[in-house]
């Protein structure tokens, strides 16, 4: 590859579910949602940010999810698993050096334990919380997938810094946003030519979250989701970026995705 620093869009298939399981008090009607997740080539070292879902549930959601999959149903192929899709691209596995995870929910630790030189970084909290969620929550974590021997973690405090530059040349900044869960993170990439460009993840849902229009169907704080939005809203405006929220299946199919990358 080369030392060109690019950001990759790539996509775990979909989830089924119900229109109000992403926006809240909206229908019952079939509702169907992308699982992105992303590639940034730096020569710090790669990063993959969350993976998408677990590569298992490729062949056997069921099994790897349990009964969350009568709530969520993934439809994936097991080229689209994050290792897959990296080989696919040319990007050698044992160049990713750190899985930053945006959160512990279940279509987002696709890339845990999966890489064996990554450093796999997070909130604390959030860490914390995916092993003592509350009643409501839990069914969104599944553990096996971050629970695993051997794993070389680092936690963030965004209680106390809540934005962390994570290369320290501005490239990649971690921004706190807690409300979908409790250690939320979403994150501002900035590129040589293609500018900012601020990935959302689930602390805006879609474009109707984003907007205020909507909250979204499931969440840890209704207060905190909307002033992490509006924390977001200010940032994207200082930086004039380009926004991609979590799971919006309109806004998603206008972005590059892999193999077409932003520089």
């Amino acid at each position: 590859m080369t030392d060109e620093i690019r950001l990759y869009m790539f996509q775990t298939g979909v989830l089924k579910c119900k229109e109000n399981n992403i926006k809240m008090n909206a229908s019952n009607d079939p509702y169907e949602i992308p699982v992105p997740w992303y590639l940034i080539i730096h020569p710090k070292g790669n990063i993959i940010i969350d993976g998408g879902n677990a590569v298992e549930c490729a062949t056997d959601p069921v099994g790897h999810w349990g009964g969350i999959t009568q709530v969520y149903w993934p439809v994936m192929t097991e080229e689209e698993g994050c290792y897959n899709a990296i080989k696919k691209l040319g990007v050698d596995p044992a160049s990713i050096k750190y899985v930053i995870q945006s959160h512990l929910h279940l279509d987002h630790t696709g890339a845990i334990g999966r890489f064996p030189n990554a450093t796999h970084v997070v909130q604390r909290v959030e860490y914390e919380y995916a092993f003592t969620a509350d009643w409501f929550a839990a069914g969104g974590y599944i553990k096996k997938d971050f629970n695993k021997p051997n794993l070389k973690w680092q936690f963030l405090d965004g209680q106390k810094t809540d934005i962390y530059d994570f290369y320290g040349d501005g490239t990649l900044k971690i921004i706190f946003t807690p409300g979908h869960s409790p250690g939320h993170s979403s994150f501002l990439v900035t590129l040589p030519n293609s500018g900012s460009i601020l990935l959302a993840i689930d602390a805006a849902y879609t474009t109707e979250h984003w907007d205020d229009k909507v909250l979204p169907g499931f969440l840890a704080s209704a207060v905190d989701s909307v002033r992490s939005v509006a924390k977001m809203r200010f940032i994207a405006d200082q930086n004039d970026a380009m926004v991609v929220t979590g799971h919006d299946p309109v806004k998603w199919g206008t972005f590059k995705h892999a193999p077409e990358f932003y520089n």
